[in-house]
């Protein structure tokens, strides 16, 4: 396996993929990689140098018991970035993942990076707060950390209802796709599972969106069921100056894999243009 050994000796797992300009993938909760697998294929067959990791805790990288917190995982990819000398980088985070690559922006700068895009993202700040009344309720955060703690296995079977939005009439999702992301969040520590939880629901932002300073392009649907779009991506947009917003009407949490083919059509037009 190809990993890199992070400055707290972390082992990160990444796959590098094609030739050309780079493309930087960060997964969402609790996945890895390989969720990733439809654009990575697209985009390598595409003329693009396409790069995905598992976050610490996640997938196959190594499981430290601490360092689950967002300053951590942009200074994880501050090095990776250094490590394959990127430039002219394009940063595309899901879920949890829009916070990883916001925050190395917020936190590096974007000297190397070309573009930004955030999608089905939990920026600019996802729990409900006296100043960001539209989040869920703290109490809902509570109840996923205790329900990984009590049974993670179940709690994860079934997540992925909401996650994929077949609770919906008309929704198709594969057997085959259920079983391969129960499959990939049970290869994540479960401490690395419950701390992200407090650290995508409770991490503030809002502050790094005045510092995203490249094209940015913001893709959610508007019944995303996991991270609301009134809470989190309509407002991402609203607050990064000159940034595209794509709204997939009807369209889950999960895009990436329930409406791949328009994912990839609309950041592929964003990267070209």
């Amino acid at each position: 396996m190809t990993t890199l050994t992070l400055r707290d000796g972390t082992e990160l797992y990444y796959k590098d993929w094609g030739s050309g300009q780079p493309i930087l993938f960060s997964h969402g909760w609790p996945l890895s990689a390989d969720m990733w697998d439809a654009q990575m294929l697209f985009f390598a067959e595409r003329g693009y140098r396409v790069i995905a990791f598992d976050r610490r805790g996640f997938g196959r990288s190594s499981q430290p018991w601490t360092g689950y917190d967002y300053d951590t995982f942009a200074d994880d990819i501050a090095e990776l970035i250094e490590k394959l000398d990127l430039k002219d980088v394009v940063l595309a985070g899901f879920s949890m993942g829009g916070g990883d690559v916001t925050r190395y922006i917020a936190r590096k700068g974007s000297a190397r990076v070309a573009r930004l895009a955030l999608i089905s993202a939990v920026t600019p700040l996802f729990m409900k707060t006296a100043d960001h009344p539209v989040g869920p309720d703290a109490s809902l955060f509570a109840g996923i950390r205790a329900g990984l703690a009590a049974d993670r296995p179940q709690f994860l079977d079934d997540f992925s209802t909401l996650f994929y939005g077949t609770n919906r009439p008309g929704a198709k999702v594969s057997q085959g796709v259920f079983k391969q992301t129960l499959q990939i969040a049970l290869q994540a520590s479960i401490k690395a599972a419950i701390d992200c939880v407090t650290a995508f629901s409770e991490t503030d932002f809002r502050p790094d969106m005045a510092r995203i300073d490249v094209p940015t392009l913001v893709i959610h649907g508007d019944d995303d069921q996991v991270v609301p779009f009134e809470a989190t991506g309509k407002l991402a947009a609203e607050m990064i100056k000159g940034s595209q917003l794509k709204v997939y009407a009807g369209a889950p949490h999960a895009t990436c894999t329930t409406h791949k083919d328009q994912v990839n059509a609309d950041l592929l037009a964003f990267i070209q243009g």
